[in-house]
């Protein structure tokens, strides 16, 4: 019969140790979407029509958390965006048959950017401007 060395570190160890590794392993796998950014907290963004048949300014009050870009009021708006660790951000926004696309960049207290849309009044375009209110 063949014998097999002892094996230096005892079966229960070696259990706990991958589980750490495998552990790690996941964590290093979630991505920026997941993880707090310094660009969290309360912001208002004036967005500015340059082009287009929209309405000249608009005000609004968004909210940034891990990352997310969130609409501080419920109701017929849809909103969706992200900000990325560099502060790239891009955001979505609908209501009804009215839809704009915008994207920029954030810094720790302001922010900018370019938007796009297309509304019931055709097509419009603009930027945009925020600031943290935190």
């Amino acid at each position: 019969m063949a014998k097999y060395p002892t094996p230096l570190i005892s079966p229960r160890l070696r259990g706990w140790l991958m589980a750490f590794v495998l552990a790690l392993a996941c964590a290093g796998v979630a991505g920026p979407a997941f993880a707090r950014t310094v660009f969290d907290g309360a912001w208002s963004v004036l967005i500015i029509t340059q082009s287009g048949a929209c309405d000249r300014a608009y005000r609004y009050d968004v909210h940034i958390s891990n990352g997310q870009v969130l609409h501080d009021e419920h109701g017929a708006v849809s909103l969706q965006g992200q900000v990325a660790r560099d502060g790239a951000i891009r955001v979505s926004v609908s209501a009804g048959d009215n839809r704009a696309d915008g994207s920029g960049r954030l810094s720790r207290d302001r922010g900018s950017g370019l938007w796009r849309g297309q509304g019931s009044a055709g097509a419009c375009a603009g930027n945009w401007e925020a600031e943290r209110r935190e």
